[in-house]
Parts: C-alpha cells; structure tokens; sequence
C-alpha cells in the first residue's frame, strides 16, 4: 500500500483555493489532513474574504475535511499575524506535517513570503496552480461546474454592482480589459459554494452591500431552506 504524504491547505474559501484544493486531491501522493484559514476576532469572518465563519464551516463539513481556525485582530499587525500563524503551523508540524498547499497563481512577491516564513518552522510549499494561464483556469472552473460569488471587490477597478454577482458568463463578459480573470491582482474575492470538491453545495443567499475600508463587500448568508433540504 503507497503511503501518502500529509499536507495541510491554506483555505481562503474562494474559486482559486477551490481549483488548487481540486489539482491537490488528483495526486495520488498527498493526503489533505486538514484545511487552514484565518479568521478575524470580533467579525468573526474570513479575513480579506468578509465571509461569515459559519459558511466557513459548512464549505469545510462539505468537502470533508476537518477546519482549523487562525484567530487574528482586526487591521493585524504583520508581526501579530506571523506569529499565530507559526504557532498554528508548528502543531501541524509536530503532527507530521511538512508541506502546506495554497492557492496563488502568480504573485511572486506572495510566493517568496510564504516560502520565507514556512522555512523557518522547516516546512515547505505547493502551489498546484502556479503560473496557470488565469483565462485556462476560468475554463476549467466552469467546465468542472464549480459555483462562486463575488464577495470582495475593489471599487478601483471594478464597479461596486460586482459585488453579490455569480461568476457566470456574464460576469467574465463584462469585467473590463484591466481586470483579471482570476482576480489575482486583488480585483475580487470570491465564497465557492459548489464543484468536484464538494459532498453538496453549500447554499446561499445575498444579503448587505456596504463599503468598508477601501473594498465593497457583499454579506452572503446561509440559505435555511437549501440547508434544511440537504439534512
């Protein structure tokens, strides 16, 4: 019997963790013990994200694996952040753990931080999609009927309307040319809610629009009806 390795997924709860999580469970040689995100105390939500930390946890009771929750304060000092992540990664560490899997696509700044940081405890990284052409992922993304929603969006670039939109045809159709597909520049952010890598979606409805420090962020809320029906 092969023996695989155990890795642990830095889950943001977005499309891209959800495509990389996916290329992850299609190699043999990995074992995902675990899917890791932060949280913000106080909101209790997916930070950047703005998602509730209920949906967090049932994206996660979805795909199966089990959550692990890093708690940081609200506008975290860099300092403050690193350092419960650490401490988070080196009960992992000390569980066997060696390797940690993200989502990035090409931010080379974002990879050598990570690299930079992971070395220290004596882990390493996995991009699964690293330098994936961002237009060839969203083909994939919907040819694999995975399901997201504009949660995050910055208003620099695109217009608040995104916010709440699903990323169907009509919302590549009508990004503008400066905007990548993927949102890998920060243009948007984005709650996964169905694909190969769940057991069943995870329902949800659009609630509150509102502007918070310099980024439109739409409230996604746990449809009752859809979670009633799946029990």
């Amino acid at each position: 019997m092969t023996i695989r390795e155990p890795i642990l997924f830095c889950w943001s709860g977005g499309k891209d963790s959800a495509m990389a999580l996916h290329a992850l469970l299609e190699q043999q040689q990995f074992h995902v013990t675990a899917l890791l995100t932060t949280v913000t105390e106080g909101y209790e939500r997916i930070s950047m994200h703005g998602v509730r930390r209920e949906l967090l946890e049932l994206q996660a009771a979805s795909i199966g694996l089990p959550l692990d929750e890093v708690r940081i304060p609200p506008q975290c000092a860099n300092s403050v952040y690193e350092a419960r992540m650490g401490q988070a990664l080196r009960s992992f560490y000390d569980q066997g753990v060696r390797k940690i899997a993200f989502g990035d696509i090409f931010l080379e700044d974002l990879r050598a931080y990570r690299e930079k940081n992971l070395a220290r405890i004596g882990m390493s990284a996995l991009f699964p999609i690293w330098k994936r052409d961002t237009h060839e992922l969203i083909r994939f993304f919907q040819a694999r009927r995975f399901r997201a929603i504009a949660v995050c969006i910055d208003p620099k670039v695109l217009d608040r309307s995104f916010a709440g939109r699903e990323l169907d045809d009509s919302f590549f159709r009508d990004l503008p040319g400066n905007a990548d597909p993927c949102g890998e520049n920060g243009e948007f952010h984005t709650f996964v809610c169905d694909g190969p890598v769940f057991r069943r979606p995870v329902s949800v409805r659009t609630g509150e629009i509102v502007h918070r420090d310099g980024f439109v962020f739409c409230d996604l809320l746990p449809d009752e009806q859809g979670v009633k029906n799946e029990r």
